[in-house]
């Protein structure tokens, strides 16, 4: 089995390599190529990536290249975990739009706008050449905005399903305070890629006894902590929503904190620089602990246990993945991209029933999923009126004053990766 993963040279990687050698017996990998432009880093991060293989006496080979060509020819699945513009076009989506008095961040928001821009067409070059080289080969996105992302993948009929490591978070943390295993829980986890609610935390699988209640009662304070909300607001909830719903549910006051702070993507970028030093350690050979920090915890198991599924290698049946709505959650198109669990196997995934929903989690799912429209449209056509609308329609924004502000900056800070500006 051939898997690429395009984005290798990414400080990720070895998170992913560590996945792939320890969960061998889940999906065995005969080899693994890591593409990427940079080639510098990917000799870094190739280097390491051979050594975890060795240390855990992996008998799969690992290669490098910078030809996107080559690295996918004949590959059964291909990961995509890339970021157009590096860690500087990601400062820049949290900064400019602080400018305006609105949140910047690199998924939401009027940054999570311009990283969809820069993306989506980059994406969609990469995966016309997948299927060349490949037409039967399923393509796993990890690259953010991931809703937006698989949507374009989906809709130009590529085998594609989106993956994010939010919900796999959130099951490890849950199950160490509750103290079982991880795989005895299942969420029931609904919304869209970085808008979600976990409705229920149920023991032994579907239909399990829901112990969220029992995880409110006994660990609120830790949860509420963990996703800088109120303990209060999650009581009135009865839910756990994802973390990234801070942005919304208290916009000004993360306003207010953002302004006051250096970016995350310079303490990110500051870290990769410290990663990429280790990595050329030739004796190290285990992801270090400072990997941690970068983010993305678990994503490497998540992406085995979806892998694995898709090419009917094993995994778990049940996973929560990024696809088409087909009529999940009503108040949605049918080709709206959500983020539910799903029962996953080699013909793809297919979402399980969700119970109605609350208009309070519906109302904002319907908001947001209307903006994902307009932001592909904008993404797939181009235009500074598109780029409008969608900033307009976004719940973040809303203000025309502030869409117009927004607009003029984004165009202004990715002049270099937009054809059309």
């Amino acid at each position: 089995m051939k898997l690429a993963v395009v984005g290798g040279g990414s400080t990720y990687t070895p998170e992913l390599v560590d996945g792939f050698a320890r969960l061998r017996d889940t999906l065995a990998i005969s080899e693994l190529v890591l593409v990427d432009p940079a080639a510098d880093r990917l000799e870094l991060v190739g280097g390491l990536a051979r050594r975890i293989f060795a240390r855990q006496g992996h008998p799969g080979r690992i290669t490098t290249t910078s030809d996107l060509d080559a690295g996918v020819e004949g590959a059964d699945a291909v990961l995509l975990q890339l970021r157009v513009g590096g860690q500087a076009a990601r400062e820049q989506d949290e900064t400019w739009p602080l400018e305006c008095g609105c949140v910047g961040q690199e998924t939401t928001g009027a940054g999570g706008l311009a990283k969809a821009l820069r993306t989506v067409p980059v994406v969609l070059d990469i995966a016309e050449r997948v299927r060349r080289a490949n037409p039967d080969a399923w393509i796993i996105d990890f690259t953010n905005p991931v809703g937006i992302v698989t949507r374009a993948l989906l809709q130009a009929g590529h085998k594609a399903v989106g993956l994010c490591n939010v919900a796999i978070g959130f099951q490890r943390k849950f199950a160490a305070l509750l103290d079982v295993a991880p795989g005895e829980l299942h969420l029931d986890h609904v919304g869209l890629n970085h808008l979600t609610w976990e409705l229920g935390v149920r023991l032994g699988g579907p239909g399990g006894e829901n112990v969220l209640p029992r995880l409110l009662a006994e660990h609120g304070d830790a949860v509420a902590d963990d996703l800088r909300l109120p303990r209060h607001l999650l009581d009135r909830l009865g839910v756990v929503p994802s973390y990234y719903l801070r942005y919304f549910y208290a916009h000004d006051a993360v306003v207010r904190e953002l302004a006051t702070k250096p970016s995350r993507a310079a303490e990110v970028a500051a870290m990769e620089g410290q990663l990429l030093q280790m990595y050329g350690d030739p004796a190290l050979d285990e992801k270090p602990e400072l990997l941690a920090k970068r983010g993305g915890a678990f994503y490497s198991e998540a992406a085995v246990d979806l892998a694995a599924s898709l090419l009917g290698d094993g995994g778990s049946p049940v996973q929560v993945v990024n696809t088409y709505n087909n009529g999940t959650l009503p108040f949605l198109a049918d080709d709206a991209v959500i983020e539910v669990q799903a029962r996953v196997d080699k013909d793809g995934p297919v979402p399980l029933a969700v119970p109605e929903l609350d208009p309070l989690y519906a109302g904002l799912i319907g908001h947001v999923t209307a903006y994902e429209d307009l932001a592909l449209e904008a993404a797939l056509r181009g235009g500074r009126d598109r780029v409008f609308r969608a900033l307009l329609a976004h719940p973040l924004v809303g203000q025309y004053d502030h869409a117009e502000g927004l607009t003029d900056r984004l165009l202004a800070h990715n002049r270099e990766h937009l054809s059309w500006v």
